[in-house]
């Protein structure tokens, strides 16, 4: 199992590219269900994640065409083989089980696996499941499985999600598609991955209008053609190397940043004191910290336009390092300060009570072995390496891989000494 050995205390300096969405990338691919003729991805993030479900499709019969480090991957789903998603897929990735409402309105039935994914709390698929009910699936859940007809075809309906849960607004949008009749989805999330899921859907043929905002309307077509689509830069991964260039100080510029997406972020760091030069036009965010402590600041999660979830972990990692104490509330996800006990071996001075994690700021950070527990977890310890005195060890972390693309060579080329080793090199 591979760990990576960071030496800190080097400020970041220089250009980083920003990568393809993963949670907009994952949806995008199951899209290909949907239609007999092929899809191209361009923009794809090469991840354990998109990988995986690319796997996955192709058990299903869709072929795959997407070689190693290429960032354009196409998709045929001409003709499926299968309508049933193994255990051993869908667990090992919670966006898979999102295949589930496009095989049904493809083909009229669907056997999928309960997901997994990350342990961040339950995260419970209810509200997925009760969107396919209200089209007209007949749905039961046995051994783990939910085995799914639609004899009749799906119908249009009028869905009123109890919370603006953004996975089960993105299965709902891909089903209603090729529901007879049309779709409104209330309370729907309004992260800007749904708005790019509804443009490659609209490009398809599809009659969506509304997304980004809480009310989407979905026009039911009979069919779905091919596209040509690139994929929508990723807000967490650009969030993320924004607040690496904050926690170690320096001057980082990120390329391709979708700059419209990070206004939460981008205040945020503003309080806290890191200088933020932010240009829609040229899609850059310029990251500067010289010299100056951070100061503390507090911030509670919330659904899209608000500070999200994926970022909050990161957050913790410079304000660990702030003048003062700030209290960071997790609104989202229950179990989601798992992080919290690993920043802690590096020094820093953090209890959690309930869904509150405050954090009173430290001098310095000291290098320790650390372990990931989840994905966003996972790089709040990178951050905090970076910035913290000594080699740090990071172990478990196939959870970075899952999405984070060439983590190390983007760090590294700005001036990080970020090395992957496996433990046999140990």
């Amino acid at each position: 199992m591979d760990k990576l050995h960071i030496k800190g205390g080097a400020h970041l300096n220089g250009r980083i590219p920003v990568s393809g969405a993963k949670n907009s990338a994952l949806k995008l691919m199951v899209a290909c269900l949907l239609t007999d003729e092929p899809i191209t991805l361009t923009n794809m993030p090469n991840l354990a994640d998109t990988r995986f479900l690319a796997q996955l499709l192709e058990t299903l019969g869709v072929e795959v065409y997407w070689p190693k480090g290429d960032s354009t991957c196409h998709l045929n789903g001409a003709e499926l083989k299968s309508t049933i998603a193994p255990y051993d897929q869908v667990r090992k990735m919670r966006a898979s089980f999102n295949v589930l409402g496009p095989l049904i309105a493809r083909s009229g039935h669907a056997t999928v696996s309960l997901p997994g994914g990350c342990a961040i709390g339950a995260r419970p698929v209810d509200l997925h499941l009760q969107a396919l009910e209200a089209m007209g699936a007949d749905l039961r859940v046995e051994q783990g499985y939910v085995k799914a007809a639609a004899i009749h075809g799906l119908k249009g309906a009028h869905i009123n999600f109890a919370m603006p849960s953004v996975g089960a607004t993105e299965h709902a949008m891909l089903t209603a598609t090729l529901a007879q009749g049309e779709t409104v989805l209330e309370n729907a999330a309004r992260e800007p991955e749904i708005e790019d899921l509804a443009v490659c859907l609209n490009s398809m043929g599809a009659k969506i209008t509304g997304a980004g905002t809480s009310k989407i309307r979905i026009e039911g077509v009979e069919k779905l053609s091919g596209t040509t689509h690139s994929v929508m830069p990723d807000r967490i991964e650009a969030g993320t190397y924004a607040m690496a260039a904050a926690a170690a100080g320096g001057d980082v510029t990120l390329e391709g940043a979708p700059v419209a997406a990070l206004g939460a972020m981008i205040g945020k760091l503003r309080e806290a004191g890191v200088t933020v030069e932010a240009d829609e036009a040229a899609a850059t965010l310029r990251i500067v910290r010289n010299g100056s402590r951070l100061k503390s600041v507090s911030v509670s999660t919330q659904p899209h336009p608000g500070f999200p979830t994926d970022l909050q972990a990161q957050f913790m990692a410079p304000m660990s390092l702030a003048d003062g104490t700030s209290i960071i509330r997790e609104t989202i996800f229950e179990n989601r300060f798992m992080h919290a006990p690993e920043l802690s071996r590096l020094g820093a001075d953090i209890t959690v009570r309930g869904q509150e994690a405050v954090v009173k700021g430290v001098p310095q950070l000291t290098a320790a072995p650390v372990m990931a527990t989840d994905l966003r977890a996972s790089v709040s310890l990178v951050i905090a390496g970076l910035a913290a005195e000594g080699e740090t060890v990071v172990n478990r972390i196939y959870h970075l891989d899952r999405g984070f693309e060439r983590l190390e060579a983007k760090l590294n080329a700005c001036g990080a000494s970020i090395e992957r080793r496996s433990e046999d090199e140990d």
